[in-house]
């Protein structure tokens, strides 16, 4: 019992409900074990209607089909979702009306990836930029586990050239980088538009470019010895604080 190399794994019961609430035509196929036979009933009417497999399996074979031991005992094979490019012109329209955009410059852990997602659709982004950084992170088992269905609640699209973009945003948004140091505190931040938060790799942070290309920098104040945040935490730290 293996996945089909063209397939993406959903595991765990949020990942598993985001990809059948938003795109459930792409679900393949369904396994959980006897534990999670209640929460897989309605998935499973959804696949008899599509005329898709489902099945309840013994948890060690479903740690095979899920390539991981933290599958939470449900696991929807889909088709993978495409990340669109998007006109850098209509990236402001596309964002909706939320108060902060994350976009993301390199992010190459897609565990970095999918903890950005989950935060971002918490405090209600609507949607998530990638960069055309051959380091970032794209959709992935992995992303789509950590992100607990936040990828499937965000728009996603993607730019080539990040620096162009960003000043295609100006004046619908301000676009914020957020760097380790020499940035103003995130109340220092207007109020006046909605914020592209831009956030860089996790070793060498935003290029020269990209930074010089927002409006803004934006620094979290230590408190404390340790000189930074992971990335993902400080994109949730930002997000709330900005989008206050």
């Amino acid at each position: 019992m293996t996945r089909p190399p063209d397939l993406d794994r959903h595991c765990g019961p949020a990942a598993v409900a985001a990809v059948f609430a938003r795109r459930a035509p792409d679900v393949m196929r369904l396994f959980h074990t006897p534990e999670r036979r209640r929460e897989a009933g309605p998935h499973c009417a959804v696949l008899a209607r599509l005329r898709r497999p489902y099945r309840e399996v013994a948890a060690a074979d479903l740690a095979r089909i899920a390539g991981t031991q933290h599958h939470g005992g449900i696991v929807a094979l889909a088709l993978p979702r495409s990340v669109p490019a998007l006109d850098p012109r209509a990236l402001p329209a596309a964002f909706g009306a939320a108060r902060v955009t994350p976009v993301l410059d390199g992010i190459g852990n897609p565990h970095n990836l999918g903890a950005i997602a989950r935060s971002a659709a918490f405090f209600g982004c609507r949607a998530m930029l990638l960069s055309g950084d051959p380091r970032q992170a794209g959709l992935s088992d992995a992303a789509f586990r950590t992100s607990e269905g936040g990828l499937e609640a965000l728009e996603l699209f993607h730019v080539r050239d990040l620096p162009v973009a960003i000043g295609a945003m100006a004046p619908a948004m301000l676009t914020v980088a957020a760097v380790a140091r020499g940035g103003v505190p995130p109340g220092a931040v207007p109020r006046r538009a909605p914020v592209a938060l831009v956030l860089g790799n996790e070793e060498t942070g935003l290029g020269a470019a990209t930074v010089a290309a927002c409006a803004m920098r934006v620094t979290l104040p230590a408190a404390g010895p340790v000189e930074s945040l992971n990335v993902s935490v400080a994109a949730a730290v930002l997000i709330h604080a900005l989008g206050g």
